[in-house]
């Protein structure tokens, strides 16, 4: 630990830590264990296209018809409020938290992603969520596009086979009918649809680490990642302002 270092804020005296990787991959369980090890807040801007997906949805409106998503962006009303670190996401007034984890919602979401009026409209809520505290972000363009400053950035990756694994005791957790195979054909569709959409693709940033979360359990990729951040920041150890 480089305690004598101190912590390396960014402009704002703030710590952001990015983390980016593809769908499947652990980011969401990461994410959260370390917003909470460390007293950060939390931000998922996958559930934010979540939101956009389930809003069109409910208004009938195709989510890769980019015409219709952004003449419906018109009338969206989406927010989010941090909740002892963690974030809701409000749709129209309400909290639409828990209704955003169907598959159907998540392949609508990587089609409304694609689109590159709603990718503006939530990067200002995204980067507005990161100022004035201390942020653990995830999703696929973080550490390229959302928070290029950021103090740490990793892309957390892992093979596709594991990832599917990792989907199918998820969703069987949540007592969702789920096929492997049919988990693993998604997930390819998925990366194929964020790695080449034109705006703001999932890549890794030149700055990132790469952390190859195959053969470990999350246990393992916490530590592994606390590591990183101690090494970035010089410890973390009390110089940074609570969020």
């Amino acid at each position: 630990m480089k305690g004598a270092a101190g912590p390396r804020p960014g402009l704002s005296g703030f710590c952001a830590i990015a983390i980016d990787g593809p769908a499947g991959v652990g980011k969401g369980t990461l994410a959260r264990a370390l917003a909470e090890a460390l007293n950060f807040t939390y931000v998922d801007t996958g559930a934010m296209y979540r939101a956009v997906a389930y809003f069109c949805i409910i208004n009938g409106i195709p989510p890769n018809d980019a015409g219709r998503v952004e003449s419906g962006l018109k009338n969206l009303d989406i927010s989010i409020e941090c909740m002892n670190n963690a974030q809701r996401v409000m749709l129209d007034g309400a909290d639409v938290t828990e209704t955003l984890r169907t598959p159907e919602i998540s392949d609508a979401s990587s089609k409304v992603a694609a689109i590159p009026a709603v990718r503006e409209k939530l990067l200002t809520l995204q980067r507005d969520l990161a100022a004035g505290r201390n942020v653990v972000m995830e999703g696929r363009d973080i550490g390229v596009k959302v928070l290029r400053d950021a103090q740490v950035k990793i892309y957390l990756d892992a093979d596709i086979g594991e990832r599917a694994g990792r989907r199918f005791a998820e969703r069987s957790a949540m007592g969702v009918n789920a096929d492997l195979y049919a988990i693993k054909l998604e997930l390819e569709e998925r990366d194929f649809r964020d790695a080449r959409r034109e705006h703001s693709p999932l890549a890794k940033a030149s700055d990132a680490v790469l952390i190859d979360s195959t053969k470990m359990n999350p246990q393992q990729v916490m530590e592994a990642v606390l590591g990183i951040i101690r090494e970035k920041t010089g410890g973390l150890h009390g110089n940074i302002q609570n969020s």
